[in-house]
């Protein structure tokens, strides 16, 4: 009996459409507009859009579906599903939605350079030399343990900022705050994008760098590492086994048709990811053409593409590009603020749901903590530290947690029953090929990423990096231990 009535008082979408938007907004992220047009491009090109849909549906869709078989089954937070599986497994309930919490603390950072980068598009405010602006003149970048003596001022009030804004907007119950961010945020996207790539397609040397981009090498497709690339993308890009997904199902009313919400948000996500490559690569053409530099010296992905490649289009660009600019980095901001407040209600609900506090005041202390740390990222060594720490959780720390979880999800569980909650009032019945992928191919597949994340992380050991890693590593111990030895105020 206690158990239906927690089910029934969790706090639901007030709409399907809600929920959809939100989770669309969880899976577009930075890494959909500055990570996948590289790894299309370095992987085989249009050879590599053939791996990709396979692992969509061997991988991603059906993991997908794993996780929202679990959330709403259980109906209950992250921590709490897995107490309930086994209690000795509550310490890797909060694991996962602690890293995606440490994941926040430095994506926060980022959006708040792109912040900067907004209102500098205006007026083109980082000169002719975009590279030296970047690195030098905003982040003050340096690997020496000096740069953690100064601060860097406008990443410091760009940081508080988007602080301020995570709390406004996640102090609020998940349909007035969240709902709402992604009912404007999303669309507004879309459209942002749409209007970027349908001017690419006009400049000069647009099909240059569209047959540049999906020229295919159809050798690579017999390669494992482009296997591995593919499905690391859909794995990061979807938010798989992030505890993300789970806490967002979660809160999905009865009768929710779970195979094809994850249809369409796959659908929105990759698609939104490849019309994104298109519009680079047409801008990239351009840029190739006008300079005369081979693509292969413009391609690049991350902070180099949105920071130092683009601006430096801009540039060239002419009176367009203030408003080019402006559309882009604006596009980058929503696609990054969806995708926090997803990283942050893991372990919101989790907190919220075994100390019996309210949201308000979670949220609060969260940000506060959040921002405390954020500040060592705001140093002459922050965007140094932020690129050590990033490797770790995303290569490492993230994989282990989805390994854990898809192993204890499949095996625990039960994939029979989960099934059947999965192809309740669905349309499109998933048979029982599902629990084989689940229960061996997709361990096998996490536990080969890891590898190769962990030959990635050791590969160039440096001591700034040892005294990261084992600062997280402990963080990641201690904190989970303490949360689960503590007395729950439900009991």
């Amino acid at each position: 009996m206690e158990n239906n009535n927690e089910k029934s008082d969790r706090t639901k979408w007030g709409c399907s459409s809600t929920f959809l938007l939100s989770m669309i907004g969880s899976a577009v992220g930075l890494g959909n507009i500055w990570r996948y047009p590289y790894i299309l491009y370095s992987n085989g090109g249009g050879s590599f859009l053939f791996v990709y849909l396979i692992a969509i549906l061997l991988v991603g869709i059906p993991f997908m579906l794993l996780e929202y078989g679990v959330g709403t089954k259980y109906k209950a937070s992250f921590p709490k599903i897995m107490k309930t599986i086994n209690p000795k497994f509550e310490v890797i309930g909060w694991l996962v939605p602690l890293m995606t919490f440490l994941i926040l603390v430095y994506y926060v950072c980022v959006i708040g350079w792109d912040g900067i980068y907004f209102i500098l598009s205006f007026f083109k405010g980082w000169g002719t030399n975009t590279d030296y602006f970047f690195s030098q003149t905003l982040l003050q970048s340096t690997d020496s343990i000096s740069g953690l003596t100064y601060f860097i001022l406008p990443i410091l009030i760009a940081v508080f900022i988007i602080w301020f804004m995570v709390w406004f907007i996640s102090h609020r119950n998940i349909n007035n705050g969240i709902g709402k961010l992604n009912k404007v945020c999303i669309p507004l996207l879309f459209i942002i994008m749409a209007i970027i790539i349908l001017y690419s397609l006009t400049l000069n040397g647009a099909s240059y760098g569209l047959i540049k981009l999906f020229t295919p090498n159809w050798n690579a497709i017999w390669d494992p590492i482009i296997w591995i690339a593919a499905i690391s993308q859909i794995y990061f890009s979807l938010s798989l086994g992030q505890a993300e997904i789970v806490t967002y199902a979660s809160y999905l009313p009865e009768n929710s048709k779970l195979t094809r919400n994850a249809i369409i948000i796959t659908i929105a996500n990759c698609g939104f990811e490849l019309c994104v490559a298109i519009g680079i690569f047409s801008i990239l053409g351009f840029m190739s053409t006008t300079t005369g530099i081979g693509i292969n010296d413009l391609v690049t992905q991350g902070t180099g593409l949105a920071f130092i490649v683009f601006p430096e289009i801009l540039n060239v660009m002419g009176s367009v590009a203030y408003i080019l600019g402006p559309l882009f980095f604006l596009s980058i901001f929503f696609a990054g603020m969806t995708s926090t407040m997803s990283l942050l209600e893991p372990i919101v609900s989790g907190i919220e749901e075994k100390f019996n506090l309210t949201r308000k005041r979670i949220v609060t202390y969260l940000c506060i903590i959040g921002f405390t740390m954020t500040l060592i990222f705001t140093t002459g060594l922050g965007s140094h530290l932020l690129e050590l720490a990033d490797e770790f959780l995303v290569n490492v720390g993230i994989v282990v947690g989805a390994i854990l979880g898809a192993i204890i999800f499949s095996w625990f569980i039960g994939v029979d029953e989960l099934l059947d909650i999965i192809n309740t009032n669905s349309r499109i019945k998933i048979g029982k090929w599902w629990g084989i992928l689940m229960k061996y191919v997709l361990p096998i597949v996490l536990i080969y990423i890891l590898f190769n994340g962990l030959i990635k992380l050791f590969s160039n050991v440096s001591y700034v990096q040892v005294v990261v890693d084992i600062a997280l590593i402990i963080i990641l111990i201690t904190v989970p231990s303490i949360l689960t030895l503590v007395s729950s105020k439900q009991s």
